[in-house]
C-alpha cells in the first residue's frame, strides 16, 4: 500500500520484523504486558525495544501521542500512572511530552519494521540511540 494508504489509515509498508533479531526477542520477553497494552487501546502503537524495558508510542507521533513503557518485564507505566503514583501534574507532563516528541523526531530516519501483537500490527523501531534518548528523558523527569 502506498502513500494514500498511510493517509487513510492503511497498513504500513515496513518489512516484517525477523523473529531471530534482538528486537524481536526483547519484545517476546514482555509479550504479556504488550498484549495487554495492545488490547487496551485502539490507537496505533510503535514499540522501541530495549534490553530492560520497551517504550511504546501510543497514537500518532510526533503530533498527537502518549507513551507507555514496560518496566521489569511486567509493569506498564504511562502518563496516567505517573500522575497517580508520582504526583506529577500537567505542568510536569508537558515538558516530558515535548522532549519525547523531539526524541522521536530526531530518530525518524531509523529503520522501522512491523510485527503482530495480539492480532494488531505494531511498528517496531530497533534503535539503541532512540532508547538512550528515551531513557534519559524519562529518568530526568521521573527520577
Amino acid at each position: 500500500m502506498g502513500i494514500l494508504g498511510r493517509f487513510f489509515g492503511g497498513k504500513h509498508d515496513y518489512p516484517l520484523l525477523d523473529s531471530s533479531t534482538t528486537a524481536a526477542k526483547q519484545l517476546e520477553s514482555v509479550r504479556l504486558p504488550l498484549e495487554k497494552l495492545a488490547n487496551e487501546t485502539k490507537d496505533p502503537l510503535e514499540a522501541v525495544p530495549a534490553e530492560d524495558s520497551v517504550y511504546v508510542f501510543v497514537g500518532k507521533p510526533p503530533k498527537k501521542f502518549g507513551i507507555a513503557w514496560i518496566e521489569h518485564g511486567e509493569k506498564i507505566v504511562n502518563f496516567k500512572s505517573l500522575v497517580d503514583e508520582k504526583g506529577l501534574t500537567q505542568d510536569n507532563l508537558q515538558p516530558l511530552s515535548e522532549k519525547l516528541r523531539k526524541a522521536y523526531l530526531s530518530h525518524q530516519d531509523k529503520p522501522r519494521y512491523v510485527t503482530k501483537i495480539s492480532d494488531r500490527e505494531v511498528v517496531v523501531i530497533p534503535s539503541a540511540s532512540l532508547v538512550k534518548n528515551l531513557k534519559g528523558v524519562v529518568e530526568q523527569t521521573v527520577g
